[in-house]
């Protein structure tokens, strides 16, 4: 029967381990299409403004100097821009840049929770553990149902900084620098207390 507890609280560490790992998949994807759409979105709009440029100097141009040439640039320009308008009147970048971010920041939330439970897990019954497992669940189901989908871009590039870049983990001593001063001296203090004592 214990081996039985024990196993079940085995397959308890192990689940909400996994459950942590698709939360921090799913943020760090989020993030990877803001960065993603903000591009693009920068992109368009320094081309609009161009080209804006471009067909309003060429059809100056061309009335101060009588220069036909300049009126065909400025057309193929305002041409251009006219595509790119009509063809992004559709997509509202900003608003989806928005919606992941709010998705990011609210799976930011659930993954602190994460780590707080599986930090906490020794300390807790099974009853409790599943309690909190439970919820936890049901408020990531919630933040998925209405989350805008990212794409494969997206998701390659939140492995990739996950795996090789390591990009939402610390070294000890990365963790030690980022600590204050006074915190730094506290920890210091008591790893000599505990070497001293053993």
């Amino acid at each position: 029967m214990e081996q039985n507890s024990q196993t079940h609280r085995n397959n308890l560490r192990m689940q909400l381990m996994e459950a942590y790992g698709r939360v921090v998949y799913s943020y760090i994807a989020h993030w990877k299409k803001v960065d993603f759409l903000s591009k693009k979105n920068k992109i368009i709009k320094y081309t609009q403004i161009i080209l804006s440029a471009l067909t309003a100097g060429g059809f100056i141009s061309s009335v101060i100097t009588n220069e036909t040439a300049l009126t065909y640039v400025s057309g193929v320009c305002s041409a251009i821009l006219l595509g790119i308008t009509l063809y992004f009147k559709d997509f509202n970048l900003s608003l989806e840049i928005t919606r992941h971010s709010a998705v990011a920041n609210a799976l930011w939330i659930v993954r602190e929770e994460y780590i707080s439970l599986l930090t906490d897990f020794s300390n807790l019954s099974n009853d409790e553990i599943c309690d909190r497992r439970n919820q936890l669940q049901k408020r990531t189901a919630e933040i998925y149902e209405t989350a805008p989908k990212t794409d494969s871009k997206s998701y390659e590039a939140a492995q990739k900084a996950l795996k090789c870049e390591e990009e939402q983990f610390f070294t000890a001593d990365e963790l030690y620098q980022l600590l204050p001063i006074h915190l730094r001296e506290e920890i210091t203090n008591n790893t000599q207390t505990n070497s001293s004592q053993q």
